[in-house]
């Protein structure tokens, strides 16, 4: 599922593969953007924005992406085979004479002048792994509706960039209560410990794929300090996301799921109060 750390080490995959070097191969494959031929312009920077992509290219241009649910960007050596999805799936190639990047099942490609980024992201909160970072600005602005469900206002990227279903699920799950909890009745300090919290775990995942929440065995619980080492058998590397009907790993009742795919949420009934949609 990419959120803010799966975008933040995509970024960084497809700055070390296009960055500083010419555009041999170009081929958008959306109708609005067809024709346009990137070939002989350098590609500058690959910057995550939340959970957007900003591939800024000589010329004043930017091709902005968004992965959404699965989308993806691959990154192959020149001349090799691709694998990512067939080829219908694919929307956008991007190579030079050393990489070639393919863009499978992007749901967002549109290429914009860079001074139009605003357009695209000017709307976007604090980012959690951006240098505009600001933890009071993204509490303050989840506890701006204090009826709102603490799980709506995580997964507003207005409040703060990068969450999605799976934070949302576990910091839910950390905080112990339901997604679906007014955030204006959680406990004093709770809100800033769910904002520095939902920072660290994304801070600690961005250099892998495999995404992990849960401490390692003798961590001495969430939060000890190397808490995503290897798993060893029988861990589990999420608490509640995607373990519907599983036990709860603090309390053994199982796991509980609501919504759907696009919304979809996992709690354990067991050990986080309030609400259930």
């Amino acid at each position: 599922m990419p959120e803010g750390d799966t975008v933040w080490l995509t970024a960084r995959k497809l700055r070390a593969a296009l960055a500083g070097r010419t555009l041999t191969r170009s081929d958008l494959r959306v109708p609005r953007f067809a024709t346009a031929d990137l070939t002989g312009r350098e590609v500058l920077d690959v910057t995550a924005r939340g959970k957007h992509l900003l591939t800024r290219i000589e010329g004043g241009l930017t091709l902005h992406s968004h992965l959404r649910m699965d989308g993806s960007w691959r990154v192959f050596p020149a001349g090799e085979r691709w694998h990512g999805g067939p080829n219908h799936q694919i929307r956008a190639v991007l190579g030079n004479t050393e990489r070639t990047a393919v863009g499978y099942r992007l749901p967002v490609l549109e290429l914009m002048r860079t001074r139009d980024e605003g357009k695209a992201v000017g709307h976007l909160g604090p980012d959690l792994l951006g240098p505009d970072w600001d933890p009071e600005a993204a509490v303050r602005n989840l506890l701006a509706d204090p009826a709102r469900p603490i799980g709506e206002a995580l997964l507003d990227q207005r409040n703060l960039a990068g969450i999605g279903n799976v934070y949302k699920s576990e910091l839910a799950f950390l905080a112990r209560v339901t997604p679906w909890h007014p955030v204006g009745g959680l406990p004093p300090g709770v809100p800033e410990r769910l904002v520095a919290t939902a920072r660290r775990l994304l801070e600690i995942n961005k250099g892998t794929f495999d995404r992990r929440t849960t401490p390692r065995r003798g961590a001495g619980g969430c939060g000890g300090d190397q808490p995503w080492s290897p798993l060893r058998p029988g861990e589990q590397r999420l608490f509640v996301y995607g373990r519907q009907g599983d036990p709860c790993l603090r309390c053994g009742t199982a796991i509980r799921r609501a919504g759907r795919d696009d919304r979809v949420s996992y709690w354990c009934p067991g050990c986080q109060s309030g609400p259930v949609s």
